[in-house]
């Protein structure tokens, strides 16, 4: 019946403005203003768990204010309740009929007294008020437990957020005191340093993010700094940022000296950044361990078992094509997602340049139109009609300028390459496959192998994008240190920060020195230092790099001798490349462990493919006895006994397997190995690569 399913188009209505809430601003306006209009007094009410939900809050950085979080938090709990209620007794029914599991069973498994649960296996026939004792029971279990269960999860998220926070607070806490201290040398008075610190969060990262909170404090409340810093201390959710923030209250309201406490930091927080990134390696090491065994020779151990029970005994098909299609792939998934977040808030000290050039990380402004309140309302804007026309004008400007030069494009934006390769791919596997019968196996066979091929493109040219890349910066940042040294000489001499750029042209810098001309050329040209260091900046895309410009520039506006800044930026970035070169020759041993075992999982499917499954299709033409159409002279005696088996059928699977399993272990092998799953991308096409010319040679 109709009717039958009007419980749960409701429960579906009722969710999908919530479901909306992430992905649109008037959804997410919408439901907010519901949920002030109808919790806010409740919310607002001065209590113990306020100040506690406002702590959390304020640690996770959140947007938005307490009531207007802690009410949407009682919406969405209130909403899932009541749908859960609904939508849980049509997810019973639809399990029980996937198990296909009668009225009869369920009678005989529940008390008389609910015999009614019989009727969730005819859902679809029930009225309205047939279904109201399925929906009562519902409410009065699942509905609470679902409420129950978004409400923790809403102030959770929050914890776990204010945890990764934490990570990468600490992460990037050095180069951070390194910027404060390089600047107070230069002569720059504190709160002016805090100042310049805030215009460059995007440079510095989230520790910069957390004292910038404390300078907008004293440049829009007043608060004296010693205030804004102690309150630092209490909101922030890392230990260390909070004894810094603590330690440096103290430091400025005794009068000690400033440079010497923030020498003695500095260095600290060195030595605490070799020791986290040895225990950080000690926790990568251990995850590869526990992939190898896990994911890699798990897998391989049940396929193999399954195999022979599937062969001996009854059909796994069922459960192979689990495993392979849906095991492997959702435990690498799940495992790279854990590694990702563990990592994070383990502090990994090289992680904190990731992202740092990115346009929406640097800050820098979207389109124009009227500024947007608090509230969600808007300020009036005369000029906003000519602000969209402007916009618009330099949203096709960047199209334009990005179709001159594609090539630099697909080298900044390496995910870009998708949208020639995928188009490309699907026309390759279109014109490779071949007609096939209409069956599962059959189209398997006519088109993995163009599947594969077509994939292998898309990852190289990803890979190939992301890498050249990735090369070029490196190399660019590998002079950076020299290139401040010898900044740093020219000017102690007593040349001014010009001169010292053009003296810097006829240094062998190696794939520095290009840029340094054309920073000199600008210079000529009649740009200013701190513009034309900039353009470099914007040119390299180098988070080494725009700190080392952000903290020059900066203490040129102070000074013009930067010496004493430039050789702590130049000890700041030998550093961070020490740190990353450690990194990489540790892991290389853990990056060979992954190879070595996909090449034991490669070697142990060819096998089967190869000599086991021939033995026992050979076992079966040769009919009970034994006889010469036995390969290998196997005695089909001794597999006497054994059902059908559909070669065809393990024979593709096996090559699936192989092939999923090269993908995900380079991609595991790069998230371990250099710390970014993009990293993987490159070794995910070597191991496919390698699966596929396998099974070419063995097929």
């Amino acid at each position: 019946m109709v009717l039958s399913y009007v419980p749960l188009v409701f429960a579906l209505a009722l969710v999908a403005p919530v479901a909306a809430a992430p992905v649109s601003t008037r959804a997410s306006l919408a439901t907010t203003r519901v949920a002030v209009h109808l919790f806010g007094t409740y919310v607002a009410d001065r209590s113990p768990r306020r100040g506690g939900q406002r702590d959390r809050l304020r640690a996770a950085h959140v947007d938005t204010t307490h009531r207007a979080y802690a009410a949407t938090t009682l919406l969405y709990a209130g909403v899932a309740g009541v749908a859960g209620s609904v939508i849980g007794v049509y997810v019973a029914a639809a399990v029980l009929a996937l198990l296909r599991i009668g009225g009869d069973a369920v009678r005989a498994a529940v008390p008389p007294t609910l015999g009614f649960l019989a009727d969730l296996t005819r859902v679809g026939d029930l009225g309205v008020v047939e279904l109201f004792p399925l929906l009562l029971v519902s409410a009065t279990t699942v509905g609470p437990g679902s409420a129950l269960a978004v409400y923790a999860l809403r102030w959770q998220v929050l914890d776990q957020r204010a945890t990764a926070r934490a990570g990468r607070i600490e992460a990037t806490l050095p180069r951070t005191v390194a910027f404060v201290y390089a600047l107070s040398r230069s002569g720059m008075s504190f709160p002016i340093v805090l100042n310049t610190l805030a215009r460059n969060e995007e440079v510095y990262g989230e520790a910069a993010r957390e004292l910038g909170v404390a300078v907008r404090d004293m440049n829009t409340f007043g608060t004296d700094v010693l205030t804004a810093l102690e309150r630092t201390s209490a909101r922030t959710p890392s230990e260390t940022m909070g004894e810094f923030a603590e330690n440096l209250a103290s430091v400025l309201a005794s009068g000690r000296s400033l440079s010497g406490f923030l020498h003695d930091q500095y260095e600290r927080y060195q030595e605490e950044a070799e020791s986290q990134q040895e225990q950080y390696l000690e926790l990568v090491s251990t995850f590869a361990e526990a992939y190898v065994t896990v994911l890699v020779a798990g897998p391989l151990f049940f396929i193999t078992i399954l195999v022979v029970i599937g062969i001996v005994l009854s059909d796994t098909l069922p459960l192979l094509r689990v495993v392979v299609y849906l095991g492997v792939p959702l435990a690498t998934f799940g495992f790279v997602v854990y590694i990702d977040s563990i990592t994070r808030s383990a502090g990994d000290p090289t992680r904190a340049d990731e992202a740092t050039t990115d346009p929406r990380v640097l800050g820098v402004p979207g389109g124009g139109g009227a500024a947007v309140r608090s509230d969600g309302g808007t300020f009036g804007d005369r000029w906003g009609a000519d602000r969209e026309r402007l916009a618009a004008y330099d949203r096709v400007g960047d199209l334009l300028d990005s179709l001159r030069r594609p090539g630099e494009v697909l080298l900044e934006r390496p995910a870009l390459t998708a949208l020639v390769t995928v188009p490309l791919g699907l026309v390759w596997v279109a014109v490779r496959t071949e007609p096939a019968a209409l069956t599962p196996i059959a189209v398997a066979r006519a088109a993995d192998s163009a599947v594969i091929e077509a994939t292998l493109v898309v990852l190289v040219a990803y890979g190939a994008a992301y890498e050249i890349d990735k090369r070029r910066t490196r190399a660019v940042e590998r002079a950076v240190p020299d290139f401040l040294d010898r900044m740093a000489s020219i000017n102690d001499a007593g040349l001014t920060v010009v001169e010292s750029v053009r003296r810097l042209t006829r240094s062998d810098l190696d794939r520095l020195s290009p840029e340094i001309d054309r920073t000199w050329r600008d210079i000529q040209w009649g740009a200013d230092v701190s513009t034309a260091l900039g353009r470099m900046r914007d040119r390299v895309r180098s988070p080494m790099v725009a700190r080392a410009v952000a903290l020059v520039t900066n203490a040129i506006d102070a000074s013009g001798e930067v010496a004493p800044v430039l050789e702590i930026a130049a000890d700041e970035a030998r550093a961070t490349r020490r740190l990353r070169r450690e990194r990489r020759q540790v892991m290389v041993t853990y990056l060979l462990v992954i190879y070595i075992s996909f090449f034991v999982f490669l070697g142990i499917i060819a096998a089967l493919t190869v000599a086991f499954i021939p033995a026992v299709e050979g076992a079966q033409l040769a009919g009970p006895g034994g006889a010469p159409g036995v390969p290998n002279g196997v005695s089909a005696g001794a597999l006497d006994g054994l059902g059908s088996v559909n070669v065809d059928t393990y024979v593709v699977l096996f090559y699936h397997a192989a092939a999923i399993q090269g993908v995900a272990s380079g991609l595991v092998a790069g998230q371990l190995g250099e710390g970014k799953v993009s990293d993987g991308v490159k070794h995910a096409a070597v191991m496919l690569l390698l699966a596929y010319a396998t099974f070419l040679v063995i097929g």
